[in-house]
């Protein structure tokens, strides 16, 4: 329990706070920070000790990403295509690190969540547009880490009469406990259990030469078609999903992480960027060297025939790690995006959000919790539901929507009066908006490929990677040409600037191209949605 005397602490007058328990001591799973601690860190130690208090949100976000989509994704894609998808991974690295490291800058700085900072700089409009989408997809991925816990559950022998609902007490029970400390070391003794990705990959005795080639080398085993692109959005939007920007912000915030600490939460975000990759990758390559050869190769059903099948064609050992596994990251994953979006759904309604508070202090913050699990759970008890197909669809229209909430993020951190001096570097806006428009181009093959399903999809790709590279460099020399000089802005100190209170900053202007660039966002975000359904229902039918 948070000390009543923080508790009744009101927000500091001079920044954007909202609720006083985001206020003081950092009290991590792994160590403590005094809020007065203003000494510097000169030795190694200190500063291990410091990373080790700060370690996190980062991990956390990164590690409940390898969710039991993520697992059934990577598997899907080991089992069907070998290991010729393994470069989507890696390439995926920075676009995990860029992304979660604007977040970062984002909670720290501002010390406000990324659903309040959109409704507050863009209007009820475009929050609704944002918020919204998140609400429905994160629902949609809660509901398949149940249908993982009960995959595993069947697996090993329990009955998900019994699995899901102690799975669904088990969350609730840790989550509302009122400590920020005690849930974060749960988190930390779950992800323990991701290890077992690295023994996974070995019981299953991979070639290491090809597993190099296709790490580095794109290509797709059997050509580029419709359902590989699928699959691609798919491990796309598993891997850097749009809950991600909504939870860690506000799990940094909940830290009480400032910017005196960036640094160290960028070493956490980018170690957990490394792990959960390792953590993918070796799911992939177990899957496929597994499968290769067998009469189940390419016929993938879902999460709990991958476990059954490395029973079958490696050792019962390595299927029963694999439940395992599933069943750990189902649990991670349904904790870290049911908070995402209880934390959002505080910021938008104004009510208490944090971890240090209790039950009594924040009752629907945490009801809000305890409802999406229950319903979540209930949902995967109903009996025949498509498992398989519906893990892979919510996976691929997280990789759908990514583009729109990745666009609002490059906007608030290319906002002078959020983050002051710590808005973007323009290597960094580059670098963004390159993996924006690859997002969209993705996404772009799979509406044309539902529409004309007879297309030649790879030089359907060739092509508009070329118009993609032709735009961007256009942009480029017409940024370059039409730069101004930068005004002239008042040395501020980056350690202790924050975001002042939101009400004294006023709403940034839109011009008619950037407000046209968004309503055709949307409108092309509805289509997508819209033939992603379309194409789910394909594969259901085998056609």
């Amino acid at each position: 329990m948070i000390e009543e005397d923080v508790l009744n602490l009101a927000p500091p007058g001079g920044s954007a706070v909202r609720d006083a328990a985001h206020v003081g001591d950092i009290r991590g799973a792994l160590g403590t920070i005094r809020q007065s601690d203003l000494a510097p860190r000169r030795s190694w130690r200190a500063r291990l000790l410091t990373l080790a208090a700060v370690m996190g949100p980062g991990l956390i976000v990164m590690v409940g990403d390898n969710d039991a989509g993520g697992v059934a994704t990577y598997s899907q894609a080991g089992q069907n295509y070998g290991t010729s998808m393994l470069w989507t991974l890696f390439l995926l690295i920075p676009v995990l690190i860029v992304n979660q490291e604007m977040v970062v800058r984002l909670g720290a700085v501002t010390g406000v969540g990324h659903a309040r900072l959109i409704i507050e700089r863009f209007g009820r409009f475009w929050g609704a547009f944002s918020v919204g989408d998140l609400f429905v997809l994160n629902f949609l991925t809660i509901i398949t880490e149940f249908i993982g816990i009960s995959l595993a559950a069947n697996f090993l022998g329990l009955s998900p009469l019994i699995a899901v609902p102690l799975a669904a007490a088990l969350l609730i029970g840790i989550t509302v406990s009122g400590s920020f400390r005690r849930w974060e070391r749960f988190m930390f003794l779950f992800m323990a259990g991701n290890a077992l990705v690295i023994p996974l990959a070995v019981l299953s005795h991979p070639s290491i030469g090809p597993v190099l080639h296709d790490s580095v080398v794109p290509g797709i085993k059997g050509g580029f078609s419709s359902n590989a692109i699928l699959l691609i959005i798919a491990i796309v939007g598993t891997t850097v999903a749009p809950w991600q920007l909504f939870f860690q912000q506000s799990n940094v915030i909940d830290k009480r992480i400032t910017p005196r600490w960036m640094a160290y939460e960028r070493a956490d975000t980018v170690i957990g960027a490394v792990v959960v990759v390792v953590g993918a990758a070796a799911v992939m390559i177990a899957a496929a060297s597994a499968f290769a050869g067998t009469g189940d190769a390419g016929h993938f059903v879902d999460a709990g025939g991958v476990a059954t099948g490395l029973a079958q064609h490696v050792s019962r050992a390595a299927g029963g790690i694999f439940a395992v596994i599933l069943l750990d990251a189902s649990i991670i994953g349904a904790s870290a995006v049911t908070l995402a979006t209880s934390y959002a759904f505080g910021d938008v309604f104004g009510v208490h959000h944090s971890l240090h508070r209790s039950w009594r202090d924040a009752r629907v913050f945490y009801g809000t919790f305890t409802a999406m699990v229950a319903l979540a759970a209930g949902i995967v008890l109903i009996p025949n539901a498509p498992l398989g197909l519906m893990t892979t669809a919510v996976q691929a229209l997280a990789g759908v929507l990514l583009p729109s909430a990745s666009v609002f993020l490059l906007l608030l951190c290319n906002d002078h009066e959020v983050l002051g001096p710590w808005v973007n570097r323009r290597w960094l806006n580059a670098l963004a908006t390159v993996i924006v428009a690859v997002l969209l181009m993705l996404s772009f093959v799979l509406v044309v490929s539902t529409v004309l399903p007879n297309i030649d999809i790879g030089r359907l790709v060739v092509v508009l990677a070329a118009v993609l590279a032709a735009g961007l460099l256009s942009m480029a020399l017409a940024a370059r040409g039409g730069r101004r000089p930068a005004p002239t802005q008042p040395q501020l100190d980056r350690s202790t600037w924050r975001m002042p209170p939101l009400a004294l900053l006023g709403r940034p202007a839109w011009s008619r191209g950037r407000l046209f660039a968004m309503y055709a966002l949307r409108g092309y975000l509805v289509v997508a949605v819209l033939l992603l359904v379309v194409k789910a229902a394909q594969v259901a039918s085998g056609h």
